[in-house]
């Protein structure tokens, strides 16, 4: 039998093939179409049988697409993606044809009551979200928006898979080791091993992110450090992958689906339904944040070419930057690796987070992944029940996208018979194990550790029993809260000492080490925050303001808005939005989204504090962010919930002085 057609509890991962694919979508597609006609016809019109049915009626669907789209993503090959591209067109064709179903539409809209509680939420939410996806549209208007939702599919894809292809074409193979001076032993090594793994001697770098870093931060060779700065910023910007003409298609695209749908532009549609409500006021705060930022981002640039000596180019900042901190915290990243070996990095962020939020993590053995790297566990509430499952995969290949991300495959919870346990995955590109040693990770992928493992907790504590409400399934700006909080643990030394302990003898980090670690986290905070801000400006504005017409190359807009926010003069050819993925690679995405990770950091400084006041494993404070924030997804609004844990609205100032930007309030 089709192994897609299965999917239960153990997904089949060894079993699945690109053969299985299409023939499994085009049966689920026929299923999905049949329920969907069963809903519109179900008598009476009440919330039972016309609208809660909906919650489950495309779910094998979306899990076996879910599943699809993962393996193009870890383990792609022409034939995986091939298939992939054969099936997007016609799933994306039928998502956007279930809002547009009049005889569906007419049916819903009848609906005027549902019980309290979460089920009025989700009757609000869902005649609202056919009216935003166009139920109400004429029919010529309604068809238009069908193959807008088809190419943005089809085009997002393209444009993601460019960028892999580009970064995976390129390579640095180095055989004079002289020209390697700077680079600490653990980026020689993995580099020595990349070359040994394409049978080439020397050194090989690319631009995936542990070689790439490295080399901009440590690399002696100024020319080098040149080199692959420029092809990082050039992907996807030439040649057969160029995305210059996916990008202007896809803004084209999402500005006329914008305009059918009655909105002003990309933005506003898309934030209508997150915390910030609008496009406008979106920038407003990303803007804001600028304003407060930018005094001490200039001086930071001062003071940085004034250690340097000349005129910085954008190849040169991190180098320098690195060279500055250790000179004015006697601080070097690289110290920290030998305490951060990545299996007691996880084994100890479990103990954290079992007592903190009362749950059982585990590891399962002999259960199929998609590589042999891949681990899987299991979490059991403390009363013994089941709540989830979840897969992760730590290490770069190149048949594995970039980045570090978590995903659900299964969202399941309370039913009448029980629990239905949760599905998920955890993802990321650290560094390998490298020569007999085990993976040695920095402080900042530490960080992402607990980042993605924060996004996992609010799948798999999620309580919510209707579907589409649970999880992560919640507003955008939202949704990096319970991620991002998740990363102060990583600067707390009491959480520390339970997994940051040196590979060979076990000794913790040592109180000078950590002292410094401190003091040089907010250098350069300004910096940081800018161009986190760079990005968000740049997408917001190209979702609110662009025109082609009047403003010209989307390359040389996106370099002007970016320009003074960057701390050393971008190149004329920059091009990195066309390998923002981030923004391009789906058709929402983080499209006028970007600017949420800002949003979300204001909500997770200000969280934060509470665990501090009240006790970092005061597992009171724990159980009522579990139950507040976690256990709730989408089931009220997100402002509500952040109030019920919080007792009032969140406090900007809290951000600005984790960052160091500005100084903490007096205490009372």
């Amino acid at each position: 039998m089709n192994p897609l057609l299965n999917l239960g509890q153990t997904l089949p991962f060894d079993k699945i093939t690109a053969a299985d694919v299409e023939p499994a979508i085009d049966q689920l597609l026929e299923e999905s179409r049949l329920a969907i006609q069963q809903i519109a016809q179900a008598e009476p019109k009440d919330y039972i049988s016309a609208v809660l049915p909906l919650d489950r009626s495309i779910e094998k669907l979306e899990q076996a697409m879910g599943v699809v789209r993962h393996l193009e993503a870890v383990v792609t090959t022409p034939e995986m993606r091939a298939a992939l591209n054969a099936v997007e067109p016609k799933t994306s064709e039928f998502f956007s044809s279930i809002a547009l179903n009049e005889e569906l539409w007419n049916s819903v809209r009848q609906v005027t009551e549902a019980p309290q509680g979460v089920d009025a939420r989700y009757l609000e939410k869902t005649i609202r979200g056919f009216r935003r996806a166009g139920a109400e549209l004429p029919p010529e208007k309604k068809e238009r928006l069908k193959e807008i939702d088809i190419e943005l599919t089809k085009i997002t894809t393209k444009f993601s898979e460019n960028v892999l292809d580009s970064t995976n074409a390129w390579e640095k193979i180095i055989t004079d080791e002289t020209l390697l001076a700077g680079l600490p032993e653990s980026a020689r090594a993995a580099a020595r091993q990349s070359a040994a793994s394409k049978g080439k001697e020397g050194w090989r770098f690319t631009l995936q992110a542990p070689s790439f870093m490295a080399v901009m931060v440590y690399l002696d060779d100024r020319s080098i450090r040149q080199e692959m700065w420029q092809a990082f910023g050039q992907r996807a910007a030439s040649g057969e992958k160029d995305n210059r003409g996916n990008l202007a298609r896809i803004l084209e695209l999402r500005q006329e689906k914008a305009e059918l749908l009655g909105y002003r532009n990309f933005a506003d549609l898309v934030l209508e339904e997150r915390m910030a409500k609008s496009g406008a006021r979106a920038l407003s705060f990303v803007e804001s944040l600028f304003e407060k930022t930018q005094q001490k981002f200039e001086q930071e640039k001062q003071e940085l070419e004034q250690f340097a000596g000349f005129a910085l180019q954008p190849w040169d900042v991190g180098y320098w930057s690195e060279k500055q901190r250790q000179k004015l915290y006697d601080f070097d990243e690289e110290a920290l690796r030998p305490y951060f070996s990545l299996d007691r990095v996880v084994e100890g962020m479990f103990r954290i987070y079992q007592d903190l939020f009362d749950i059982r993590i585990s590891e399962k053995s002999g259960i199929p992944g998609w590589d042999p790297a891949v681990k899987v566990y299991e979490v059991h509430a403390a009363d013994g029940t089941r709540i989830g499952v979840f897969y992760s995969d730590w290490f770069p290949r190149e048949n594995k996208r970039g980045g570090a991300w978590m995903d659900s495959f299964v969202t399941g919870g309370p039913t009448e018979h029980g629990f239905d346990p949760h599905i998920g995955l955890i993802c990321g590109n650290l560094t390998p194990p490298i020569e007999g040693k085990p993976a040695l990770l920095t402080h900042r992928e530490v960080e992402t550790i607990f980042h993605e493992f924060g996004h996992l907790l609010h799948q798999l504590l999620s309580k919510v029993r209707i579907r589409s409400l649970a999880g992560t399934r919640v507003a955008w700006d939202f949704v990096e809260l319970p991620s991002q909080i998740m990363e102060n643990w990583c600067w707390e030394r009491e959480a520390l000492d339970r997994f940051a302990r040196h590979y060979e003898t076990g000794e913790p980090i040592p109180d000078a080490l950590f002292d410094r670690m401190k003091r040089a986290r907010t250098f350069r905070a300004a910096t940081f925050q800018m161009r986190q801000l760079s990005f968000g400006i740049t997408d917001l504005k190209l979702h609110t303001q662009y025109n082609p017409q009047k403003d010209g190359d989307i390359l040389a807009y996106a370099r002007r808005i970016m320009e003074p926010m960057s701390p050393a003069p971008l190149p004329e050819d920059y091009a990195m939005i066309a390998s923002f993925t981030h923004l391009f690679s789906d058709p929402v995405g983080y499209g006028a989204g970007y600017y949420s990770y800002k949003w979300a950091e204001v909500l997770d400084a200000d969280a934060f504090s509470r665990f501090q006041q009240e006790g970092i494993f005061n597992p009171q404070t724990g159980s009522e962010y579990r139950d507040r924030i976690l256990a709730k997804g989408d089931s009220e609004d997100p402002a509500e919930l952040y109030r019920s844990f919080m007792g009032r609205d969140p406090d900007l100032n809290a951000l600005l002085v984790r960052n160091g930007l500005v100084d903490p309030a007096p205490i009372q």
